[in-house]
């Protein structure tokens, strides 16, 4: 990873974030995408576009995949790719919430080098290099160090907890915390302000490619929801869910999950 990769996804977000202040959510122009894949309004194309400026004309030799530009099978080819969310938790936005991020990461090989969540209407920026820690506003960031899993806060919505996706029915006694962005839960944790987080369906790579780096660089585990690595720029962008949590409250938690225990046998090892 160019040693200087971190700076300049640092440098990008806050442009982002200065560019996404300029809009007021509930007024801003908005519209369903096609294929029921959620909002998306004026803000996300604007902040997509300086994003693209800055990361392309500094790194042209970089692929490129974000939720709000056509993918390309360019990337597939590419050592380094970047994945983007402009805004990660649109919907937070348009209600005029300050629980939506911008989720820019490098990967390289599969796996993310250099990481940013920034939620610009609160001022907080996570970052994260490879194998140099994780921060919040520069300073160090550890996941909490909670292993039991009753009793534990667990950042998810409302249906991972349906009975059919815990062995034998047994929903576990955990605290139950919901924050609407993808990137902004899997900060929280890496944080230490909440103990494990999981999502239980297929999940966008720009959703949780910077956030998974900065939980990993935190001290966590972070798998799919059977337990597996997960993988980056996939010719079809997506991974099967996120599981993560300080390594022993991973190993409880999924000890106790469905898909970890039964997991595809191409994805057994």
């Amino acid at each position: 990873m160019p040693a200087s990769d971190l700076d300049l996804l640092i440098h990008a977000a806050r442009l982002a974030g200065e560019t996404a202040l300029t809009f007021h959510g509930p007024d801003a122009k908005s519209w369903d995408k096609p294929g029921e894949q959620g909002p998306v309004t004026e803000a996300d194309l604007a902040v997509n576009a300086v994003l693209e400026r800055e990361l392309r004309s500094a790194r042209s030799d970089y692929g490129w995949l974000s939720e709000e530009s056509d993918d390309s099978a360019a990337r597939l080819t590419q050592e380094r790719v970047f994945i983007i969310d402009p805004i990660d938790g649109t919907r937070s936005f348009i209600e005029g919430s300050k629980s939506w991020a911008h989720s820019i990461a490098i990967a390289e090989g599969g796996q993310v080098t250099a990481a940013v969540v920034y939620l610009p209407a609160k001022n907080r920026l996570y970052a994260a290099a490879k194998g140099q820690g994780a921060t919040l506003n520069n300073d160090p960031v550890r996941v909490s160090g909670q292993s039991g899993l009753t009793g534990a806060s667990v950042v998810a919505a409302k249906p991972n907890y349906a009975p059919e996706k815990w062995v034998d029915g047994d929903v576990p006694d955990v605290k139950r915390v919901y924050r609407p962005s993808l990137a902004y839960r899997l900060s929280l944790v890496a944080q230490g302000r909440f103990d494990a987080m999981l999502t239980l369906r297929d999940s966008w790579e720009w959703d949780i490619a910077a956030g998974a780096l900065i939980l990993t660089e935190a001290g966590a585990t972070v798998t799919d929801m059977h337990g597996q690595a997960l993988q980056f720029n996939n010719p079809h962008p997506q991974v099967k869910g996120v599981v993560a949590a300080s390594p022993e409250l991973h190993t409880n938690l999924t000890a106790r999950l469905v898909s970890a225990q039964s997991r595809p046998e191409n994805e057994a090892s």
